[in-house]
C-alpha cells in the first residue's frame, strides 16, 4: 500500500486506465474474431475502427494494426473482387483520358515585378 500521497494517486490513475485499456484491447479482440468468422464488409469496418482506436490509445503499435488489418482484408477480399473487377477498369480508362488532356493546357507566366526598392531619407 502507497504511503504518499503522489504514489496513492499514480496508483488510482493506473487502476483506471487498467480498465479503460483492456475494454479497448477486448473490443478489438472480439472484432477480429468476428471478422474471422463471418468476414463481411460491416464487419470489417467495425475491425478497422477499432484496430485504430486502439493504435490512437497506444495500445497496439501501428504496423501491428496494418499487418492485422492486411490479414482481415485478405479474409474477406474474395467477397469484393467480383464486384469491383469492372469498375477499376473503367476508372483506370478515365485517369488516362484526364492525363491526355492535362498535357495539352499550358500554364501561362505569371507577370514580373521590379526588383527596384527605395530607399527611405531621413
Amino acid at each position: 500500500m502507497p504511503i504518499l500521497a503522489n504514489a496513492r494517486k499514480a496508483q488510482r490513475v493506473s487502476k483506471k486506465k487498467t480498465e479503460v485499456n483492456s475494454r479497448v484491447k477486448s473490443i478489438v479482440k472480439t472484432m477480429v474474431d468476428k471478422v474471422k468468422k463471418t468476414p463481411s464488409a460491416a464487419n470489417l469496418a467495425t475491425a478497422y475502427s477499432a484496430l485504430d482506436t486502439a493504435v490512437r490509445k497506444h495500445l497496439l503499435h501501428k504496423n501491428k494494426a496494418a499487418r492485422v488489418k492486411s490479414q482481415l482484408s485478405k479474409l474477406a477480399k474474395p467477397e469484393k473482387i467480383e464486384k469491383t473487377a469492372p469498375a477499376k477498369k473503367a476508372t483506370a480508362t478515365k485517369k488516362a483520358a484526364t492525363k491526355s488532356t492535362a498535357s495539352k493546357t499550358v500554364k501561362k507566366a505569371a507577370p514580373k515585378r521590379s526588383a527596384a526598392k527605395k530607399t527611405a531619407k531621413k
